[in-house]
C-alpha cells in the first residue's frame, strides 16, 4: 500500500519533471528552425563577402566595404531574433496596433523626406543609418491583420448578423492591408505591393473568412497590379524588357542577360568560391538582388540546391510551428512570416531566372541590406517565439498539468479558429 508522503514525493517528481521540459522548451523552441536560420545567415554572409568585393572596390575603394557592413548588421540581426524569441506574445500583440500606426506615418515621412536611391524614395537616413520602411510595413501588416482577426474572430467568420461577416471579415481587414499598399505605391514600390497584396490576401482568407465577399476585393486589386503594370511608363517598360531582354541587351535587358550567363556557366560544381567572373562588372548589384545569380555560378547547380533545400525546411518548420500554435494570434503571426519568406524568396529566384520582370526583390538572409536582414532575423525570434510556447503547453500536459481546453489550441466545433 502506497503511503502519503510516497504519492506527495511522486508528484513533486513529476511536476519537477514538467518543469525542467518548460525550461528546455523556454530556451529552444524549435531547434531544427534556430539551426536553418543560422546556416542560411551564414551562407548567406559568405556569399555577400564573394560576390560584392569587386564592386565595393570599384565604387568605394574599399574591397571589403559590403561585408565588414554585413557582418555587422548581422551580429545586430541575432540580437533582434534573440530579442524576438524572449518577446512575450501578449506584448506583440498589445502594441501591434501602435506599430502599424507608426509604420504609416514613416511611410508618409519616406515620401516627404526620403532618400532617392536608383530612381526611387523609399529610404530615409538617420545619419550613417538607411531605414528602408517598407522592410519593417511587411511584418506590422502581418501583426496587425492577426490582431485584428483575433480580436473579432467571431464577427469576421461566423457571424449570424446580415452584413456583418462583410464588415468584419472583408471590408476592414482589406482597409488595413490598403493603406500601406498606396504609400508604397507612391514610392513605385512594385515588388513591395505584390507581396504585401498577396500577404495580406493569404492572411485574410486564413483567418476563415467569407470568400463570395473577398472575390470582388481581390478582382481590384488584380486589376490595381494590372493597371500598374501596363499603363505606367515605370513598370510598362521592364515588361517588354522581360518579353525580350535581347533586344534591349545594352540597356534594361543586360542584368537580366548577365544573371542568365553566370547561372548558366556555374554547372553543376560551379567556379569555385570567389572565383566567379561575372561579378566584375558585368552582374549589377551582384551582392543584392542578383546575389543568386553569383551564388550559382560560384557554386552551381548543387550550391543553388542546397541553399533552396534550406528555405524549404525553414518554411516547412514555419508552417508546422504555425499549425500547432495555441491562439489566433500566435497562427496568423506565423502563418504571415512563413508566407511572406516563402513569397520573398520565390519571387526573388524567378526574377533571377527572368521567369516574371525584374522587379527589384531581395533574397532573405542572402542580399545585402541591414533593414531586411534584421528585420527577418526578428521575425525568425517570434517564429521561435510562438514555437517555445507550443512547445511549454505540451510539456505541462505531458507533466500531468491541468488539462487545457481545446479552444486553447484555436479548435471550436471541430474547426481552426
Amino acid at each position: 500500500m502506497v503511503n502519503g508522503k510516497e504519492i506527495k514525493k511522486s508528484a513533486i517528481k513529476a511536476e519537477g519533471g514538467a518543469d525542467k521540459r518548460h525550461r528546455r522548451a523556454w530556451h529552444v523552441g524549435d531547434l531544427p528552425l534556430l539551426v536553418t536560420v543560422i546556416l542560411l545567415a551564414l551562407y548567406g554572409t559568405v556569399m555577400v563577402a564573394s560576390a560584392g568585393y569587386s564592386f565595393a572596390q570599384l565604387r568605394y575603394g574599399d574591397a571589403l566595404y559590403f561585408i565588414k557592413r554585413q557582418a555587422v548588421w548581422l551580429a545586430i540581426g541575432f540580437f533582434a531574433m534573440w530579442c524576438g524569441a524572449h518577446t512575450p506574445l501578449d506584448l506583440v500583440k498589445k502594441f501591434s496596433p501602435a506599430a502599424y500606426a507608426v509604420t504609416l506615418i514613416l511611410l508618409v515621412l519616406t515620401l516627404a523626406i526620403g532618400m532617392v536611391g536608383n530612381g526611387a524614395q523609399r529610404w530615409i537616413s538617420i545619419g550613417p543609418i538607411t531605414v528602408q520602411q517598407s522592410e519593417i510595413a511587411k511584418l506590422t501588416v502581418v501583426l496587425m491583420l492577426s490582431r485584428y482577426f483575433s480580436d473579432n474572430e467571431t464577427r469576421a467568420t461566423r457571424s449570424k448578423k446580415r452584413g456583418e461577416d462583410f464588415v468584419f471579415g472583408t471590408l476592414l481587414p482589406c482597409v488595413i492591408l490598403v493603406l500601406p499598399i498606396f504609400l508604397v505605391m507612391l514610392q513605385h514600390h512594385l515588388s513591395c505591393i505584390i507581396i504585401l497584396g498577396t500577404l495580406g490576401l493569404l492572411l485574410i482568407i486564413s483567418a476563415g473568412v467569407n470568400m463570395k465577399y473577398l472575390y470582388g476585393f481581390m478582382g481590384a486589386g488584380a486589376a490595381g497590379v494590372c493597371y500598374i503594370a501596363f499603363f505606367t511608363d515605370y513598370t510598362k517598360e521592364r515588361i517588354t524588357v522581360w518579353q525580350n531582354p535581347e533586344a534591349y541587351k545594352l540597356t534594361g535587358g543586360w542584368q537580366t542577360l548577365q544573371g542568365l550567363m553566370a547561372i548558366g556557366s556555374g554547372g553543376l560544381f560551379g567556379k569555385g568560391l570567389g572565383d566567379g567572373e561575372l561579378k566584375h562588372s558585368y552582374v549589377s548589384e551582384p551582392a543584392n538582388d542578383m546575389i543568386f545569380a553569383i551564388l550559382c555560378e560560384e557554386l552551381g547547380f548543387l550550391g543553388a540546391v542546397a541553399a533552396l533545400l534550406l528555405f524549404a525546411v525553414l518554411i516547412y518548420r514555419g508552417y508546422k510551428i504555425a499549425m500547432r500554435a495555441g491562439d489566433a494570434f500566435s497562427r496568423l503571426t506565423a502563418l504571415g512570416i512563413t508566407f511572406k519568406m516563402a513569397l520573398q524568396t520565390l519571387l526573388n529566384v524567378a526574377v533571377v531566372t527572368n521567369t516574371i520582370p525584374n522587379t527589384g526583390i531581395s533574397l532573405p538572409l542572402f542580399s545585402y541590406g541591414g533593414s531586411s536582414l534584421i528585420m527577418i532575423l526578428f521575425e525568425m525570434g517570434l517564429l521561435l517565439s510562438i514555437a517555445r510556447g507550443n512547445t511549454a503547453v505540451k510539456s505541462k500536459l505531458k507533466g500531468g498539468a491541468e488539462k487545457i481546453p481545446l479552444a486553447a489550441y484555436g479548435l471550436n466545433g471541430g474547426r481552426r479558429t
